[in-house]
């Protein structure tokens, strides 16, 4: 028998929840593989498989069996074990009767610190086939599943009600029980195609005979690309294309076994309802692909995705298409009652809705938001009334019809009503742009009037969650501060606007103080969003410490961060960096050490050293030519050009001691060295920059 085998393992279900599938099958692959790795037993791939009535895994290049370990365990010393005759004391003769042998069967360890008595014994392995049932069920147990469910009249549990079990080690079934089944060899095929069982001869025949014989791709990825093709080919073949939303692809891949892409139509009258409605109704209450032409128009077309390849697929075209009509007439019935009434006759119902029990009604978030916007058009001179306007409206789609049903569809239907109503262009886009950016990697508002609604709503949110002590903890964040911090930050430094976060977040809890004290949390929600930025600026390749070099210097307006960060990072790149860095943190340890005052600029008629003397000379020089570039913000250029410091520096270093005994002299060089490392300051805290990392070339 060779020393390796493959392992197979399937649990057979009921249809499992499509949304959690996915993570179900790799939490499961993660627990086997933690399974095998503590039981100290090799392999050389773990495959996984997953559909909707099954989890399994297949295993290849198994040990057969855990390897033999030899085992040593320490008796007496030699010395306490024999007595002066050389006959076993009774030491010695209890260690060996611990250890079940004669003390002729003891061997001897000699160490550092002396000779000692050991018995040795090699133990050898679990056989794998004694141990996968108790690991598969280790692995199952641990699966994240936050209700489980029971059947039958046994105890145990399992997301949903298991049918059967498969456990093939080599060709031999492993038929210790699993989940209070005894396991077989038999898969089930499609539930339709090929209900019956389907006997699996060996692990890696179990992919091929499943899918030819029993109509069940369960290679999840295969599944998923079989959609995606099909889809894309069904919407070319007409001329169009599918709209393939990726988490409405992954979750139809989980709810199908055997797909077959089918086109539907349906009224083209129902195009009058905005195309977000329809593609809502369609993507989540029928899990379909909507169709768009050329240009990105929504189509009166649709694709489904059966679960099976049938016999007349007229029938199913007409089933779909008969199933969709009563949801679009429910959508249009929507949009029409809602069109009825002005998006500003819905102001009033606002005051009966919560938005959080301590901080009161959306009415009241509304005019929060409407202060605190008004304020930001201010600093950035917008018009005033359009933004007070906008922050009125802003909340008031929530009310109607179709966002009850569609909670998705917010900001975007409130355009929609916006635009009917005669608003302003401005007023009807900050309706939608007010939750921008809705996810990593989204658009930002585009408009004046939804760039400060945006602002003021998320601050209003994160200051007021904050100050009633709900502020996120671990993974737990269910009111989306994260990413309303982070959606904030990038409005500021993205548009960019030149606005104080500091001010604003002030702002933000002067307009709770009905509700609470939201002062005393302002620094922290500052430094909350400054911990942001870390992760902001990492995906874009930018290190913490440069980061951290700008922060220490506590600027406040998040545009002017972006600016300083950036030329730190361009800074860092030059030849001269890691020199000058490294002279800033010199300078910063010399000067916090020392207790002697010193003057703000040093003395000229004091400079006896000509390193000294230059470095001072180009010190002035270069103060009064970067100044302008610092108020300006043209941090680069300014960094840039007192990289050129470098070589006097390095000079000075060498040439000059600070601390000499001569007071008048030590101080005057402090002073100097205070005035280099201020010029740097007016950017960063260099000296918290570490060494750049190497390059391999």
């Amino acid at each position: 028998m060779t020393d390796k085998q493959d392992l197979l393992v399937e649990i057979g279900t009921e249809e499992l929840p499509p949304k959690s599938l996915a993570q179900l099958s790799q939490a499961f692959l993660a627990g086997v593989r933690s399974q095998l790795e503590s039981n100290k037993l090799n392999f050389a791939e773990i495959k996984p498989y997953a559909s909707p009535r099954r989890l399994a895994l297949l295993v290849t290049g198994l040990d057969v069996a855990q390897a033999s370990e030899e085992m040593t365990r320490r008796g007496p010393a030699v010395t306490a074990a024999y007595d002066a005759a050389g006959s076993p004391t009774k030491a010695a003769q209890g260690f060996a009767r611990s250890c079940g042998v004669p003390v002729t069967e003891l061997t001897t360890l000699e160490t550092a610190k002396g000779a000692w008595l050991v018995f040795r014994q090699v133990q050898s392995g679990k056989r794998t086939v004694d141990l996968v049932a108790q690991m598969v069920s280790k692995a199952l147990a641990d699966l994240p599943i936050p209700k489980r469910m029971r059947w039958g009249d046994g105890d145990e549990e399992f997301v949903r009600p298991v049918h059967w079990v498969l456990l093939l080690y080599g060709d031999q079934v492993v038929d210790d029980p699993v989940l209070g089944i005894r396991p077989g060899r038999n898969t089930y095929g499609h539930r339709f195609h090929h209900p019956g069982p389907i006997a699996v001869s060996s692990p890696g025949a179990y992919a091929a005979l499943l899918q030819d014989k029993g109509r069940v791709c369960a290679d999840m990825d295969r599944r998923r690309q079989m959609i995606r093709e099909q889809v894309k080919a069904v919407a070319e073949e007409a001329g169009c294309k599918a709209l393939l939303d990726e988490d409405l692809l992954q979750e139809v891949t989980a709810l199908v076994e055997w797909p077959t892409a089918v086109m539907g139509t349906f009224d083209a009258q129902f195009l009058e309802v905005p195309a977000e409605a329809l593609i809502k109704t369609m993507q989540e209450h029928q899990k379909y692909f909507p169709v768009l032409d050329a240009e990105g128009r929504l189509k009166p077309r649709f694709i489904a995705v059966s679960n099976i390849t049938s016999r007349d697929p007229e029938q199913v075209r007409a089933g779909n298409e008969r199933v969709i009509r009563p949801r679009f007439s429910d959508a249009a019935f929507f949009w029409e009652q809602d069109l009825k009434k002005p998006l500003d006759a819905h102001v009033g119902e606002l005051k009966a809705v919560v938005f959080q029990k301590r901080l009161g009604t959306l009415y009241e978030k509304s005019r929060r938001i409407s202060r605190l916007a008004g304020t930001i058009a201010a600093q950035l001179d917008l018009a005033p009334a359009l933004t007070t306007r906008a922050a009125d409206l802003c909340k008031c789609d929530l009310m109607t019809q179709m966002v009850g049903e569609f909670p998705g569809l917010q900001g975007t239907m409130g355009r929609y009503y916006a635009q009917k109503g005669g608003e302003p262009p401005a007023v009807a886009a900050a309706m939608e742009e007010q939750y921008l950016p809705r996810h990593a990697g989204d658009r930002l508002p585009e408009s004046d009037c939804g760039r400060a609604i945006a602002i003021a709503d998320k601050l209003d949110t994160i200051v007021g969650i904050f100050g009633i002590g709900e502020k996120p903890s671990g993974v737990k964040d269910p009111f989306g501060l994260r990413r309303a911090a982070l959606g904030v930050l990038r409005i500021l430094i993205e548009t960019p606007l030149p606005l104080d976060l500091r001010a604003l977040l002030q702002g933000a809890a002067e307009g709770l103080a009905e509700k609470l004290d939201a002062q005393p949390v302002v620094n922290e929600v500052f430094g909350y969003m400054m911990d942001r930025l870390k992760a902001y600026y990492g995906e874009q390749g930018i290190q913490p410490d440069v980061v951290d070099a700008v922060l220490a210097r506590r600027p406040t307006a998040p545009s002017d961060i972006d600016l300083r960060v950036r030329a730190v990072s361009a800074f860092r790149r030059l030849p001269e960096a890691e020199s000058l860095a490294a002279a800033n943190k010199r300078i910063r340890n010399i000067l916090r050490k020392t207790q002697d005052p010193y003057p703000q600029q040093p003395d000229s008629s004091l400079l006896s050293e000509s390193s000294e003397v230059e470095l001072a000379a180009q010190v002035a020089d270069l103060s009064t030519r970067v100044e302008p570039l610092f108020r300006t913000g043209r941090y680069t250029e300014a960094l840039t050009q007192l990289a050129g410091l470098r070589t006097a520096v390095d000079r000075f270093f060498d040439e000059v001691m600070v601390m000499c005994d001569q007071e008048a002299l030590r101080r005057n060089r402090l002073a100097l060295l205070a005035s280099l490392g201020n010029l740097f300051l007016q950017v960063a805290d260099l000296s918290r920059l570490s060494a750049p990392p190497r390059s391999n070339g």
